[in-house]
């Protein structure tokens, strides 16, 4: 399948950063979420982003003209019955995803493909949602997207050879790095990172060092460029808290229950640099 109109639902971080790549490379984009500010916030977000990279000279002002040009806006998922491809970048809440699914399984045609951003939820459980289910896949790109290399491609047990093949295509087409994992709780990336960035927040709870210098030994002693607090809060310490849960659930191991820090800030509204207050002040 030739794709050349893709769809972007949630116009959120990770949503405008999916649909600014996209346009990017000569897609064309339309971007839905249910709230007009929200779009409106999301497109002032790709301007930014785009200013940015023009003033680095990653871009021309040509490129920021063409990539603006291919994103369009609409606030129902009928405006996506020509995309050939969607990719679901909704809020990590399994609820609203299978709403999102079900009524694109009814508005699409059959082949379309039916990708969802997902950082924890099960793609075998989603593709049991729809109707023709060989064609749902994931597509977990890492934030911010319009920078960072990596696509995780997430194989649902019923996704066909063909689907997985035109994403991955696909995912190079955009300059990204695509790596295939089979489906499982928090997948490869979130398996991993999860449950230190909850160790983090268990050491800051437990007065063992500040946040700082929590983030200070894992950047100068494990080479990491960003500590794990600071990290979260760069995430969405919600989106934390939720992959966490999601894991916890899933493997039924008290190892992934999420420290209790994480969820006294979530519960406080403080989560991340999005609010202005995480585990840092922004």
């Amino acid at each position: 399948m030739a794709i050349t109109r893709i769809g972007v639902i949630g116009a959120g971080t990770m949503g405008n950063g999916i649909a600014q790549t996209f346009a990017r490379h000569g897609f064309q984009v339309t971007l839905v979420d249910t709230s007009a500010a929200a779009l409106e916030k999301g497109l002032a977000t790709i301007r930014a982003s785009l200013a940015k990279l023009e003033k680095k000279a990653l871009l021309s002002p040509a490129d920021v003209e063409l990539t603006l040009s291919n994103i369009t806006t609409a606030e129902t998922l009928t405006a996506l019955t020509e995309c050939q491809l969607v990719v679901e970048a909704a809020t990590e809440n399994p609820a609203i995803k299978e709403k999102i699914f079900r009524e694109l399984a009814r508005t699409l045609p059959a082949d379309a493909i039916l990708a969802s951003n997902t950082s924890s939820i099960s793609l075998t459980r989603i593709a049991a949602w729809v109707e023709c289910p060989e064609r749902v896949i994931g597509m977990h790109f890492m934030n911010p997207v319009p920078l960072m290399p990596l696509v995780e491609i997430i194989r649902a047990l019923q996704t066909d050879d063909a689907t997985h093949q035109t994403v991955h295509t696909l995912a190079v087409e955009i300059g990204k790095t695509p790596v295939t994992v089979k489906d499982g709780p928090g997948f490869v990336s979130n398996r991993v990172l999860m449950p230190m960035i909850n160790e983090a927040a268990f050491a800051l709870y437990e007065n063992l060092a500040s946040a700082e210098d929590i983030d200070t030994v894992m950047k100068l002693g494990m080479n990491h460029p960003i500590g794990p607090l600071a990290l979260a809060d760069l995430i969405g310490l919600d989106t934390c808290l939720a992959i966490m849960d999601i894991l916890h659930d899933e493997f039924r191991d008290s190892k992934y229950r999420a420290c209790p820090l994480l969820a006294q800030l979530v519960a406080a509204g403080r989560l991340g640099r999005k609010s202005g207050h995480g585990f840092y002040t922004y």
